[in-house]
Formats: structure tokens, C-alpha cells, sequence
């Protein structure tokens, strides 16, 4: 689930391309996946399945939670920079506070440097981890 979170919240190419939005696809599902667009993902979760009374969270639901907490309203997605297996998005938030978000799509712990200008910290995440990192900007 970790992986699945992670994976969502850093592979978003929406963010490279300008957009001001950025949704997870779909809202809720049925346990058949389903409603979907003619034509759309058939192996798409949405970020809630339905069945009956009973209601599961998915991935999405927590990638949505997660980002929305630290990545809020009228924050600005910035290019970061990342080698394989490690996976991150970038953002600066109206508080003036740094937003990284990073995943380890690895099978073992990777070691990683985060900079900002002259500044930054080392740190490590484990195999398919992701995690949040907050700082105040320069």
C-alpha cells in the first residue's frame, strides 16, 4: 500500500506539464471496477470501492489524504530531480515551506541527499517506502 501511495503521489505527469489541478482517478469504484469510462483504465481502483454498506480505502484515498495535508491550495509544483529507483515530486506552499515528497521503488534501503541551494540534509528510506519532507524555504 506504502508503494502504491507513493507511486501515485510521484508519477503524476501532470505537474511537469503546467497544470494547476490534479486528480486521482476515480472517486469510488464497485468491487467490478466500475463506473469507468468507454474506453478508460479497466484496472483502475478508485480511491474508495463501494459494496453495499461496506467501503474500502485504496491507495488513491490515502494518496489523496496525505498530499492534500502538507501539499495545500495554491502550492506550486517545482522540478526535482531523482535517479532511478527513487521517484519525487517538489512543491513550494503559500507558507513559504518546501514540500518533497519521494519514493524508494527499490527492494532494498536507498541513502539519498535532498538540496536546496547551498542547504540540504542525507537521509534513507527503506525498500518501498515513500515519505514527506517539510522544511522552511530559503
Amino acid at each position: 500500500m506504502r508503494a502504491d501511495c507513493g507511486y501515485s503521489a510521484t508519477h503524476s505527469p501532470t505537474e511537469d506539464n503546467w497544470s494547476k489541478t490534479v486528480i486521482e482517478w476515480n472517486l469510488s469504484s464497485n468491487p467490478v471496477l466500475q463506473p469507468r469510462t468507454p474506453g478508460g483504465c479497466t484496472l483502475c481502483l478508485g480511491a474508495i470501492t463501494i459494496d453495499g454498506d461496506a467501503v474500502e480505502r485504496n491507495a488513491g484515498y490515502y494518496v489523496i489524504a496525505h498530499a492534500s495535508k502538507f501539499v495545500r491550495p495554491g502550492s506550486v509544483y517545482l522540478s526535482s530531480e531523482t535517479a532511478e529507483p527513487l521517484h519525487s515530486a517538489a512543491f513550494l506552499t503559500p507558507e513559504n515551506k518546501m514540500v518533497l515528497i519521494v519514493l524508494n521503488e527499490d527492494n532494498r534501503r536507498r541513502d539519498f541527499n535532498v538540496r536546496e541551494g547551498d542547504n540540504g540534509f542525507y537521509t534513507s528510506l527503506g525498500a518501498g517506502a515513500a515519505a514527506t519532507f517539510v522544511w522552511d524555504a530559503n
